[in-house]
């Protein structure tokens, strides 16, 4: 809708994971650099963790991309709520496996042909497995068993669990030591710092096609970083917000007064939520609040 209004060639703050306009900040650099190291050196289990929103489901879509342009056979589970069963049908339909998907063992004698025959000529298969915290103990269990799977060169199966950080809290119990003993490499995203928030920002601009922006002054960049607590998909969602309300309003500035508006239509909670003090800049309100002991 204000994409003509500013000139931009696309929606700078999609929602959706665009590896296009992936900014790689130097964590997102390591964990994407350990996803491909850990698949192509076959180490077996590999996990994935950080808060919602912080580019999670992008990293994977990165190391699908890669997955695709080396030809390496994957399968991608993107719900983790499943049963036993259901998890051996998707898998066996991600690989095309041709067997009775039905069957538990039909699949498991399927997939351990397929993954020696790879494995003989040099070939990797790789499982992927977003929001991996909501998996039950006896799926869980079955993924780890495919763990096993492996001759003297290493993992037949490279295995990736992605997840929020419940599921470094679940791989902590007691009952899945024998999987956490297991995992070669782990990742973790957190929020931006000020300096990546903003460089994000501007880098999302960039490529939608307004370089140099002027729309988000810099004081207010430190108020959105503080209010989205340096998490992409916050960020994400309140300039998209305040660019439309910016284009209601016939301005191609945002302003204090508009994030105002947009943070509280979106019923954002963040911490030092006080009255604000005078400030220069913005002389109707500030952009820094008193710290809360």
């Amino acid at each position: 809708m204000y994409k003509a209004f500013f000139g931009f060639t696309k929606n700078p703050f999609n929602m959706s994971p665009d590896p296009s306009f992936l900014f790689r900040s130097a964590q997102h650099e390591e964990a994407l650099a350990n996803l491909i190291y850990g698949v192509q050196s076959r180490k077996g289990f590999i996990v994935l963790t950080g808060e919602v929103g912080t580019g999670k489901t992008t990293m994977l879509e990165c190391l699908r991309d890669f997955l695709n342009a080396q030809q390496i056979a994957f399968a991608s589970l993107f719900n983790s709520r499943l049963t036993v069963e259901q998890f051996f049908e998707l898998l066996a339909y991600d690989l095309d496996l041709r067997c009775n998907r039905l069957s538990k063992t039909e699949v498991l004698l399927s997939l351990n042909n397929m993954l020696i025959e790879r494995a003989n000529v040099a070939r990797t298969t790789v499982l992927i497995v977003d929001e991996a915290h909501n998996l039950e103990w006896d799926v869980l269990e079955e993924i780890r068993l495919l763990g096993n799977l492996e001759n003297r060169k290493g993992k037949l199966l490279q295995i990736v669990l992605a997840g929020q950080q419940e599921l470094d809290r679940k791989l902590d119990a007691p009952e899945f030591r024998q999987l956490k003993q297991r995992i070669s490499l782990r990742c973790a995203l957190r929020g931006f710092d000020l300096g990546e928030t903003v460089a994000y920002v501007n880098s999302r601009m960039a490529r939608a096609g307004l370089k140099g922006q002027t729309v988000f002054p810099p004081q207010l960049l430190e108020e959105i970083h503080y209010r989205a607590q340096g998490i992409p998909r916050l960020i994400n969602a309140i300039c998209d917000n305040l660019l439309l309300t910016a284009f209601a309003m016939e301005s191609r500035i945002a302003t204090l007064e508009m994030l105002d508006e947009v943070t509280a239509d979106m019923r954002l909670e963040y911490p030092g939520q006080l009255p604000f003090r005078p400030d220069a800049d913005f002389p109707q309100r500030t952009l820094r609040r008193s710290q809360v002991p």
